[in-house]
Formats: structure tokens, C-alpha cells, sequence
């Protein structure tokens, strides 16, 4: 008996331990990931910086033709999400599965709400005949075309990012709904929060580039 209990103790540190060492690889992996993230997005605002400083009247210019409202309102969007996403997380750390659920449909809302959003304010923009390449853009100034270049560039590769952000959110649900993540295993959403954030921050940057030129 006194053996066959040693043996428990020894196979459920074994466990802790491969559960352990999972965990710190899969944080691991994830912040590498982040860091090529931030070295794309950095080097994108490298090159904005460049442009604005060779082109600050006509880039003044047109970040006044943008809606500064729904970029504002893009924003408290994104900080809202984060918002759950964090208490989704804290949720299922506490055995709360079904809420950590339910916070993460509303992370997914307002991903979803938030792209509704962009879409629109593109979609207003092509109407104006403001879009790479059109007619009316290449008649403007050689600051304004680089700066809505950049414009569809930056947001629309932060926008594909909030996409996948939704679709991972969703499989993260799945997974949760299967006890597949749980109160015991969560690196995954942990994960999953991390990249979340990550989008978020990576908008905080972009507002103020595209929305607040002065």
C-alpha cells in the first residue's frame, strides 16, 4: 500500500511537471509569434512616421476627411473587448465556465461589431471615389495617396487580425463548451487572450496615426 502510494504521488508530480512544461512553451511560442507582430507593425509605422515627416500639410490634410467619430468609437469597441476577454479568462480560472462562455461570445460581438464598423467607414470612403489607384485619389496630392495607401494597408492588415482574433475566439468556445479548456487547463485562452490584446494595442496605435494627425 505504502509503495502503491508513492507511485500515485510520483506519476501526479510526473503530470504537473508535462503539464507544466506545456504551459511555458505554449506561453513561450505565443510571445515569439506576438514579437514578429509587432516587428510587421512596427516597421509599418516606421515608414508612416517617414512619409508624415516629408508630407506633414498633406497628411494633415486628409486625416481631417476621416471620421474621427467612428474611429473613437472603433476604439472604446476594442478597450471593451479586452475588458471581457481578461474576465473570460479570470471566469474559467475560477470554475465559471459557463460565464467565461458567455464573455467570450461578447468579445467575439464586438469583434464582429467592430469590423461592421470599418467596413462601413471604407465602404463610405470608395463611395467618395477615395480608394488605391482610383482616379479621384491620383489626382490628389503625392502626400494624401500615401497617406490613404497606408490608410487601407494598415487598417486592412489589422483588420484581417481581428478576424482571426474572432475565429480562434470561436474555436477557444468549442473547446471550453467540449471541457477541453477548463479551470485546469487554460494556456490555450490564455493564449488566445494574449493575441487578443495584441490587436487591441496595435489599434491604440493606429487611432491616433490615421484619426488625430494635428
Amino acid at each position: 500500500m505504502i509503495l502503491r502510494s508513492f507511485l500515485e504521488m510520483d506519476e501526479a508530480k510526473t503530470l504537473v511537471l508535462e503539464e507544466t512544461r506545456e504551459h511555458t512553451s505554449a506561453k513561450l511560442g505565443m510571445w515569439l509569434f506576438i514579437l514578429s507582430e509587432l516587428l510587421l507593425f512596427g516597421g509599418m509605422f516606421i515608414l508612416y512616421s517617414a512619409y508624415r515627416y516629408k508630407n506633414p500639410v498633406d497628411f494633415h490634410h486628409a486625416s481631417r476627411e476621416l471620421e474621427v467619430l467612428l474611429g473613437t468609437f472603433n476604439t472604446i469597441i476594442l478597450l471593451t473587448s479586452s475588458l471581457s476577454m481578461a474576465a473570460s479568462i479570470s471566469a474559467l480560472q475560477r470554475g465559471q465556465r459557463q460565464l467565461s462562455m458567455v464573455l467570450l461570445v461578447v468579445t467575439m460581438a464586438l469583434g464582429l461589431l467592430f469590423l461592421v464598423d470599418k467596413g462601413f467607414e471604407w465602404g463610405t470612403k470608395i463611395e467618395q471615389g477615395i480608394y488605391p489607384n482610383s482616379p479621384t485619389l491620383l489626382a490628389r496630392a503625392k502626400g494624401e495617396i500615401l497617406f490613404y495607401g497606408l490608410y487601407y494597408v494598415m487598417t486592412g492588415l489589422h483588420g484581417l487580425h481581428v478576424l482571426v482574433g474572432v475565429c480562434v475566439l470561436f474555436g477557444m468556445l468549442m473547446l471550453i463548451a467540449k471541457d477541453r479548456i477548463n479551470q485546469t487547463r487554460f494556456a490555450s485562452l490564455e493564449n488566445a487572450g494574449l493575441y487578443w490584446h495584441l490587436v487591441d494595442i496595435i489599434w491604440i496605435f493606429l487611432y491616433p496615426l490615421f484619426y488625430l494627425i494635428t
